[in-house]
């Protein structure tokens, strides 16, 4: 089957996806709500890299064939293509990041909460309603509800999942040519055997996340190889004898 011949197929399914994301939306806007957002992140489970969040304020009127959850778009093409839509017919977009080192400090939930909050103080215009997946954001003045699954039952919250997960991997695909070896290009970070292998032969790196369980055992055995190094080279420089 050709590409042409495969998105035939799958119109009739996306555009039932679509119309079920946007009539779960109809309630809201005929309570007048004109200006409502999509909050959703990218990026809890992976070992190295950021928690991405993503906020969108699309028209009362957007109605992009193809959106969804971008966990049920599996080519990276289709995603992209998506993403660049909504962003030009977005009223607003924000992206908001944690970092490894905040992940480490605060935990990956509150990370998380917080990149949420920074996405959507991003907006301009601010929304009438904030509506995201799964958490509450921390220190919104603006309403706001949080609803498990989000990103597969709103439109909004779909908006948002998609360019939170394009920025990510894009971000992402930098970090492959800053830190080679890891194959962050091809994985994302995410906990893929390559992955695991590229770690207990490299040795974490800067944007890994060392309280995360299989980096934190292999930064903790760097940390004492260094700290024991009992080389022959390492025992001459320090002057110490050998066995």
């Amino acid at each position: 089957m050709n590409e042409e011949a495969r998105r035939k197929g799958t119109k009739p399914r996306a555009m039932a996806a679509l119309r079920r994301l946007l009539d779960n939306e109809a309630p809201y806007r005929r309570r007048g709500v004109r200006l409502l957002a999509g909050v959703d992140e990218a990026g809890v489970g992976p070992l190295a890299g950021p928690v991405v969040a993503a906020a969108v304020i699309l028209p009362e009127d957007s109605a992009i064939v193809g959106v969804n959850d971008s966990k049920r778009i599996a080519r990276e093409e289709e995603r992209e293509e998506l993403a660049c839509a909504i962003r030009a017919e977005a009223i607003a977009v924000g992206v908001g990041l944690a970092g490894p080192r905040e992940i480490e400090r605060v935990n990956i939930y509150q990370a998380t909460r917080n990149a949420m909050a920074r996405a959507v103080r991003r907006l301009r215009p601010q929304p009438d309603l904030v509506l995201v997946d799964a958490r509450v954001v921390p220190g919104l003045s603006i309403p706001q509800e949080a609803h498990k699954k989000g990103d597969a039952t709103f439109y909004q919250i779909a908006c948002a999942s998609l360019v939170a997960k394009t920025f990510r991997d894009a971000l992402m695909r930098r970090m492959d040519a800053r830190f080679p070896g890891y194959g962050f290009a091809v994985h994302k970070g995410y906990p893929t055997p390559a992955h695991k292998e590229a770690i207990l032969r490299l040795g974490p790196c800067w944007i890994h996340r060392r309280t995360y369980r299989g980096v934190r055992r292999e930064a903790e055995q760097q940390d004492l190889a260094e700290e024991w190094d009992v080389s022959p080279a390492a025992r001459e420089k320090a002057g110490t004898p050998g066995d």
